[in-house]
């Protein structure tokens, strides 16, 4: 019995004797069945080809992805705080190189994913750290591929996970998508951790919003604000994406505003 990674979106599947017949989050509309079809992997297999790279992106937070790149090719996030840390959004591949790198850097004690499409191989990262648990939103339960004792359903708006984190559920691009608000990021004057639930734009100077990228379908205008609107209490400065260099690095919560009323503007014309 393997468990079985789906090459277009990377989500690590449960334990089976065959790969699935389908990957239900490649079947639905915010993510799309590769040109080639439907085609898995193993981590044993990826460990011939892959390796991750490990590298510091600001004080106390290194970003961790995958080289060459596999699936949508985001990268993690790991928050190190004195209370522990925490491990935002989530890779496919882990190894021995790759735990013993984070065990230096002092573990994972929780585990939290802005969406369904940046989960990887969680369930696998969480056992490598002594069942980290994994904070999920309950409106996102159904797109749960690998259930797991670890899972932390949580409700409502806001969740508070240890040391100035705290989740944001702002909708959009999936019912229970959130951000994670770091009160301590930015040198003291806050930072979001967004996934895609708002992307930066290339330029930097602009953050978007959609409710399917690949398929380039988008949000109305009531779920944009809405997302504004969530993260409108908080203070942050700077914003790092889900994928490398993908930074707003000040000025954030003005870019969000600014970017939720052009985009608003542009689907209203």
């Amino acid at each position: 019995m393997e468990n079985f990674i789906c090459m277009t979106c990377g989500i690590q599947y449960g334990e089976t004797g065959a790969p699935p017949e389908h990957c239900l989050i490649c079947e639905d509309e915010r993510q799309y069945i590769g040109i080639k079809g439907q085609r898995w992997t193993t981590l044993s297999e990826m460990k011939k080809s892959y390796k991750n790279r490990i590298e510091e992106i600001d004080a106390n937070i290194t970003g961790i992805g995958t080289t060459p790149g596999f699936a949508i090719g985001q990268r993690a996030l790991l928050i190190q705080t004195p209370k522990g840390n925490v491990l935002w959004d989530c890779i496919s591949l882990i190894d021995d190189a790759t735990v013993e790198a984070v065990r230096l850097l002092g573990g994972i004690s929780a585990i939290a994913v802005s969406h369904p499409h940046t989960v990887g191989s969680l369930v696998e990262w969480s056992h490598a750290f002594d069942n980290a648990p994994i904070y999920w939103h309950a409106d996102n339960r159904d797109w749960v591929m690998r259930p797991d004792p670890a899972y932390v359903f949580w409700e409502g708006d806001t969740h508070p996970l240890l040391d100035g984190l705290t989740l944001v559920r702002c909708g959009g691009h999936f019912p229970g998508s959130d951000v994670l608000h770091w009160s301590q990021g930015a040198e003291g004057r806050g930072a979001l951790l967004t996934g895609d639930t708002m992307q930066v734009a290339q330029d930097r100077r602009y953050v978007s919003f959609m409710y399917s990228y690949p398929n380039m379908i988008p949000l109305n205008a009531r779920a944009v604000q809405h997302i504004v609107d969530m993260v409108e209490p908080f203070a942050y400065d700077r914003i790092y994406g889900g994928w490398w260099d993908l930074i707003v690095q000040n000025d954030a919560k003005s870019t969000v505003k600014r970017s939720g009323e052009r985009y608003i503007k542009a689907i209203s014309a």
